[in-house]
């Protein structure tokens, strides 16, 4: 099976900063042709512009677009694919890494931060996947990135855990409608990660016992993550209708 995605054309949602960003980067490296990449608010269009001239250097035969929009509407998800089908002609790989994180109490989440992590985390990624089952190209993949929480039940998450579990089942249902199709459909779970999001609602003391619970006594790395993608687009295209927990042995299912 071919490693390269030569000729290929990818979407990655979220895909300016952190996770996303380098999602996007081994896709590069893998030698795809087209990316469409999409970020959700104006404050991230700093990290799209620096970004874009890291990918027109290092890659200068790639072709770029980017994208500002809110996912949580049908018809923002709707018109984010026609953009980038009127750019590129076509879609053959999306990858989802939008998500909201909110550590709280049950007790303390008001009706606003509960629809908001489920129009984010469940609502964004129905219509994405919708659009892209759709959309994708005969034998093109569509992952989602979801959480290792679906392995595991804590206390404070509960609203981020129960927004991205719908998406596990958003994925295998997905999974077999388009199997005759030979688009491979998958979740890809990471362990609590490295990045800026993770840091402001834990103490230090909620820090190392995440890490403790990681091979390596470590948090995942969005460079764990961004390979494993790579893989289940190129040689890993067999693979479909899974959740795959990528997380240290941060759990296991």
């Amino acid at each position: 099976m071919s490693t390269s995605l030569a000729g290929k054309t990818g979407l990655v949602t979220g895909g300016a900063k952190n996770l996303g960003a380098d999602i996007v980067r081994a896709q590069a490296a893998a030698g795809i042709s087209q990316l469409a990449i999409h970020y959700n608010s104006a404050s991230s269009k700093g990290e799209a512009t620096k970004l874009a001239a890291e990918l027109k250097q290092s890659y200068p035969s790639l072709q770029t677009a980017f994208y500002q929009a809110d996912l949580t509407t049908a018809d923002a998800v709707h018109t984010l694919f026609q953009n980038v089908i009127k750019e590129f002609g076509k879609v053959d790989i999306v990858i989802n890494t939008v998500g909201k994180v909110l550590k709280k109490p049950i007790t303390e989440i008001s009706e606003k931060e509960y629809d908001e992590m489920f129009a984010i985390n469940s609502k964004a990624a129905f219509f994405i996947l919708k659009e892209a089952a759709a959309h994708v190209t005969e034998g093109g993949k569509i992952i989602t990135i979801v959480t290792a929480l679906l392995a595991a039940f804590t206390g404070f998450y509960t609203s981020y855990a129960g927004s991205k579990a719908p998406v596990e089942h958003f994925t295998k249902g997905v999974s077999k409608e388009l199997q005759s199709k030979r688009i491979s459909v998958n979740a890809v779970a990471p362990g609590p990660m490295d990045t800026p999001f993770f840091y402001p609602q834990e103490s230090p003391e909620a820090v190392a016992f995440h890490k403790s619970n990681g091979m390596g006594n470590r948090l995942t790395q969005t460079s764990d993550i961004a390979p494993l993608v790579r893989f289940l687009c190129t040689e890993g295209q067999w693979i479909t209708g899974q959740t795959i927990f990528a997380n240290g042995g941060y759990t296991s299912r």
